[in-house]
């Protein structure tokens, strides 16, 4: 079996820099006890792991007046086609770069709707596309940027237009028949840095909020596990890790609900949580493995829908509390196939399973973000076809890229 914590999954191939690989429980089995004289670059006492998002945000000095709202600053109006090539820091590579144009993708097989052709959803993926693959040290990462977009807009129905603001940043809106507004703010690299939600009456819930002057001045990408110590559970791995396939609706919604096992010293950008292990394993994560693939594929059967219609009910009665909710979706696969294929099909998968909570259950495509990690982090250690690795996970990660005295407002 692997660590359950995939920082540690990670520290085993390389750790971070002067941390070594430290013991971690494994998968289903219940955390070691903590000694205290160990030497580790963590606090010398055991500290209680945070009751609530506001005790979890404790140590944050996020007042609300810095807090602005994504629409503030005047942006110059521009088209898709004046996008600048992505760029990356000095200490990334690109590996893959496609564009694609006009492409359409079936999800949902052997299913009647009103665009039904040959038994398939069709998905339109719009206009132009990017789908970089970056390396970065020995981590492969797929930024699907069209992927995140294409599921925000309904092109028969959306208006959509883009501005230009300082130090290369870019502001997409979509406006929707309704008058609601989705405004994403990303840097020159394309990470989002900022993402809201604004109703017809002009009320603004912030999805997202990160600090952009953070990136202002940075030539290279940092994982901010080096400004971290390991990680070490002090909760047992059955309340850090739920089986969607043992759970109710409203034993996800409390396990959702759950705070960070440890404080969240500051605010990230959505990429920045989707790209660092040591960011994500703050939060608790419900594995999904009852979805059943097409091999190779990113298709699942109609008949597999409803195994996500707990965890959409556990979402949306979140959502009914706090509209500005993030959930990360993540996809996995076996080590069966080459790195960048696998990382290719995940990223895709998690792609599927957003678009069905959202097309199927309502659940607002901007409470979603995707990512696909491939084989980086296997469940079970080995090389063969693995039905256990060939999973979807979701994280609610909103106290790490929300302060709470936005999200709450």
């Amino acid at each position: 079996m692997a660590p359950v914590l995939d920082s540690a999954k990670d520290a085993a191939v390389a750790p971070v820099e002067g941390q070594p690989a430290e013991d971690q429980p494994v998968e289903g089995q219940p955390a070691p006890e903590v000694d205290a004289s160990a030497e580790a670059p963590a606090p010398a006492e055991p500290v209680a792991p945070p009751t609530t998002d506001v005790d979890a945000q404790a140590q944050l000095a996020v007042e609300q007046a810095a807090i602005v709202s994504a629409t503030e600053e005047a942006g110059e109006r521009m088209d898709i086609q004046s996008f600048e090539p992505v760029t990356v820091p000095q200490n990334v590579t690109i590996i893959n770069q496609t564009n694609v144009t006009n492409i359409t993708n079936n999800t949902v097989t052997n299913n009647v709707t009103n665009n039904v052709q040959n038994n398939n959803i069709n998905v339109n993926y719009g206009d132009v596309l990017t789908q970089v693959i970056v390396e970065v040290g020995n981590q492969l990462i797929i930024n699907n940027r069209g992927q995140d977009t294409e599921r925000f807009i309904e092109y028969d129905a959306d208006e959509v237009y883009y501005e230009r603001l300082g130090n290369g940043r870019i502001r997409e809106t979509v406006l929707r028949p309704d008058g609601t507004q989705i405004v994403t703010v990303r840097n020159r690299n394309g990470d989002i840095l900022r993402r809201s939600r604004i109703t017809p009456d002009g009320r603004e819930y912030i999805l997202s909020w990160f600090d952009d002057r953070y990136y202002d001045d940075l030539l290279e990408w940092r994982d901010p596990a080096r400004e971290l110590p390991p990680l070490r559970l002090n909760i047992p791995v059955s309340e850090y890790v739920l089986d969607a396939r043992r759970a109710d609706q409203q034993q996800i919604e409390t396990f959702f609900a759950q705070p960070p096992v440890e404080q969240v010293t500051r605010l990230y950008s959505i990429d920045e949580v989707k790209r660092s292990a040591r960011v994500r394993d703050m939060v608790r994560r419900l594995e999904i493995g009852n979805l059943t693939f097409e091999t190779g594929s990113a298709n699942v059967g109609r008949d597999q829908v409803n195994n996500l219609s707990a965890v959409a009910g556990a979402m949306l009665d979140l959502l009914a509390r706090n509209p500005a909710e993030t959930f990360l979706i993540e996809g996995h696969t076996d080590a069966v196939g080459s790195d960048i294929s696998n990382l290719e099909l995940s990223d895709r998968r998690a792609g599927t399973v957003a678009r069905i909570l959202t097309d199927f259950y309502g659940v607002p495509p901007e409470n979603l973000a995707t990512q696909g990690y491939g084989e980086r982090y296997l469940k079970i250690r080995t090389e063969r076809a693995e039905r256990e690795n060939r999973r979807v996970m979701i994280r609610r990660i909103t106290p790490l890229v929300t302060p709470y005295v936005a999200s709450a407002q």
